[in-house]
């Protein structure tokens, strides 16, 4: 069973930071496209960023200049870097992966950002 595994998310004051981690087997990282999604209660999950094996990144107009997305892929591991974060952004943010047409996710890990 193919497993992303999502790290480092947590409470945090409005306006804070926030680093999130996700870890998936080389066969689903390596020359694969990897993504953040967020789902708010009552919300449909929504694309949050993107970054291709290059380099090459894509951000939700909400998250533009705020959030950061990369990748480490001698470690296999995705990063996004939350900076200035809202209210707004309190969400479960998952890691998100697609290969031979199968779709990857990962459990999830909780953004909390308190007013």
């Amino acid at each position: 069973q193919v497993q992303l595994v999502e790290s480092g998310g947590g409470l945090v004051q409005a306006g804070g930071s926030l680093r999130l981690s996700c870890v998936a087997p080389g066969s689903i990282f390596t020359n694969n496209r990897m993504a953040w999604y967020r789902q708010a209660p009552g919300k449909q999950r929504e694309l949050v960023a993107s970054i291709t094996p290059d380099g090459y990144t894509n951000y939700a107009d909400s998250v533009k200049g705020r959030f950061a997305i990369s990748r480490d892929n001698a470690k296999n591991t995705m990063y996004l870097q939350m900076n200035s974060l809202k209210s707004d952004d309190t969400a479960l943010y998952y890691c998100y992966s697609r290969r031979y047409m199968s779709d990857y996710w990962g459990q999830g890990t909780q953004v909390t950002v308190s007013s």
